[in-house]
């Protein structure tokens, strides 16, 4: 079972088939011209580190697929992907691993 950290609490979450659990990074405050932006006005998050990974899609020949992201990869995912959850005060997506549109190389 993966164990997603929460501030200084373990919240304790295992994503089901081909799911992922994000946690997305801040949305920008300020725009590249210095223009501070006000919360109305900011763009949702399409970018967030995999804090807990199911155990892959179960194929027909009952099988589990190989997920092709690990835990504390970031992502970048479609904008109206997912689910939004909320741990205590801290904001989460719940992903199908399909919905990812890339990996961030380090």
């Amino acid at each position: 079972m993966a164990t997603a950290t929460a501030s200084k609490k373990k919240i304790k979450f295992r994503p089901m088939d081909d799911r992922v659990l994000v946690q997305p990074c801040e949305a920008e405050e300020t725009t590249v011209g210095g223009i501070i932006l006000p919360d109305t006005a900011r763009e949702k998050p399409q970018r967030g580190i995999i804090v807990a990974s199911g155990p892959g899609k179960l194929l027909d020949s009952g099988n589990r697929g190989e997920m092709s992201v690990r835990i504390g990869d970031e992502v970048f995912y479609g904008k109206y992907a997912g689910t939004e959850i909320d741990f205590d005060t801290d904001k989460y997506v719940v992903l199908r691993e399909n919905d990812i549109l890339a990996i961030v190389d380090k």
